[in-house]
């Protein structure tokens, strides 16, 4: 007998489906017995909710025997797939997908089991007790080995430790979406500007251009330190002036590198700023 799998309709509706989805997600079924791809989507999902051993529940319904319930939920089509949790439709797909898509659209809904250890995490990030976050995410990980939002978080804290090579072995484990997305991708940009400046000497630099204001390696060497330090409007404000200097040195060095740190800043209006700044000194 099917433990996660229910036929339901009006009278075990509230129970099934309204009171089920505040322990765990529900998805409604709707389905009728003329209709061919609901009979190839079932199955899939029958034996995903059993594999799933009540991460989910399935909730089957009739929608020729349950028309108000099918125009409660606006069904116009069968197979149609409504998820619902804490009484809300939070998703919801049409028509007879792939176990594959199936599996990936049920794993959406569930929360990993990480997430409340990457809440605390974070927690005891912002409270300075970095150790004890790192230690955290390492429980998250063995939870939950395939989150990458685990190793991302971890890898912030190594970059702000300035553990760089540990971040950037974490960052290079990443599946290649992962390394595509925008936090990824903004982190691996700060560890890059951390590398560069790890040795800098800043009061050697400043010499260094009080007397040679040309000076353009010491320039971009200096805004690389700066940037590295979260520093970024005097980091930035070395590059603007190597850009006025000579724009086209080292193959324009010093713009790419500011668009470097706009990537870094995203929505920042730091960054908005700086744009406008360096389209001046362009033109």
């Amino acid at each position: 007998m099917a433990q996660f799998s229910f036929d339901v309709d009006a009278s075990n509706f509230q129970q099934i489906v309204v009171d089920g989805s505040m322990h765990a997600p529900v998805l409604i079924d709707f389905w009728a017995e003329w209709c061919g791809p609901c009979k190839a989507l079932k199955p899939i999902l029958e034996k995903l909710a059993e594999e799933y051993q009540g991460k989910f529940i399935l909730a089957k319904i009739d929608s020729d025997k349950n028309q108000e319930l099918a125009a409660h939920f606006q069904v116009k089509g069968i197979p149609a797939v409504k998820a619902v949790f804490q009484g809300e439709i939070v998703d919801e797909f049409s028509g007879a997908l792939p176990e594959s898509a199936v599996r990936e659209f049920i794993d959406r809904l569930i929360p990993s089991p990480a997430g409340d250890l990457r809440i605390q995490a974070a927690a005891q990030r912002d409270a300075g007790d970095f150790d004890g976050a790192l230690a955290t995410l390492g429980q998250a990980s063995q939870a939950a080995p395939s989150d990458e939002n685990v190793r991302i978080d971890a890898a912030e804290i190594l970059a702000h430790l300035n553990r760089i090579d540990e971040a950037s072995q974490l960052l290079d484990s990443l599946s290649p979406e992962m390394k595509a997305d925008e936090r990824a991708a903004r982190l691996r940009t700060k560890l890059d500007f951390a590398r560069s400046g790890v040795k800098t000497d800043e009061t050697a630099l400043r010499a260094q251009i009080a007397v040679q204001p040309d000076a353009m390696e010491a320039r971009l060497e200096l805004a690389n330190y700066l940037i590295a330090s979260a520093r970024y409007a005097e980091g930035m404000d070395e590059l603007l002036e190597m850009v006025q200097r000579d724009r086209a040195w080292n193959e324009d060095a010093a713009r790419k590198t500011l668009l470097s740190v706009f990537s870094l800043l995203g929505g920042d209006p730091l960054a908005a700023q700086y744009r406008r700044k360096l389209a001046s000194a362009l033109n």
